[in-house]
């Protein structure tokens, strides 16, 4: 990893996929990338002809390789920067990032503890990266994902997460919906409580690393509840995110 001073970097997008009907993973190409942990960020910046700027903060949703980074980008209504990213950046257009950002909330492929993931809604971007650098590392590390998606149409990853699932010995995902469930699900829609921790979730006595991700209100509620059932708080790392303004 490069210690030197963050500075803006221009990088042209490369390649895109649909992950929902919000929200696309861009691939970009960033020449002389430093690499990046699992939960960091990039900053994101659009400046118009006129000179006016635009920037916005977005978590890396896997592992970098060869110079290229990937950002899943949900739009925003009325938003500067995801509507352009989403709707009109073109393959080969440029713009700039800063980063990685962040050393708090990240995984590193060496430890060795059990690993609770809780993702509210785009929340999932940064664990992503974490369950994508698992993989990539060859990690046994038992892994838990509880997914809280409004339904089953916003789930990110979706195929993604069936095939590790099946694939990826010490995984385990399970979703909650607050709004439909698919059919067959167990129970009806609700908002991820204590019940669900305790149940998809480990018990605190394992001591696993536990990392809540998504709108602020969500993040708050989880981490209380999570010391509730007896983790300890500084086992407890959070990522929120909410309105730019």
């Amino acid at each position: 990893m490069s210690a030197a001073p963050l500075g803006w970097r221009v990088a042209r997008l490369v390649e895109r996929r649909v992950e929902t009907p919000t929200a696309q993973t861009l691939v970009l190409e960033v020449p002389g990338w430093p690499g990046h942990l699992p939960g960091q960020h990039v900053d994101v910046r659009l400046t118009a002809e006129d000179g006016y700027q635009a920037a916005r903060s977005y978590s890396l949703a896997a592992p970098g390789t060869d110079g290229r980074i990937e950002l899943t980008v949900q739009r925003v209504p009325d938003g500067e920067v995801s509507p352009y990213l989403i709707d009109a950046w073109a393959q080969g257009d440029p713009v700039e990032v800063r980063g990685p950002v962040g050393g708090w909330f990240i995984w590193r492929t060496e430890e060795t503890s059990p690993v609770l993931l809780v993702a509210g809604g785009s929340g999932i971007v940064p664990l992503m990266a974490m369950v994508r650098a698992r993989r990539v590392a060859g990690s046994r590390v038992p892994f838990r994902l509880v997914y809280s998606a409004r339904t089953p149409t916003d789930v990110f990853y979706a195929d993604e997460l069936r095939r590790r699932v099946r694939d990826d010995l010490g995984l385990d995902v399970a979703y909650v919906y607050t709004r439909e469930a698919p059919e067959g699900w167990r129970g009806e829609p609700h908002r991820v409580g204590l019940a669900d921790l305790n149940t998809h979730g480990w018990p605190p006595d394992l001591e696993p690393h536990c990392y809540v991700c998504g709108p602020t209100g969500f993040v708050e509620t989880v981490a209380d509840l999570l010391v509730g059932l007896g983790h300890e708080a500084r086992r407890v790392r959070t990522e929120r995110f909410g309105p730019t303004g």
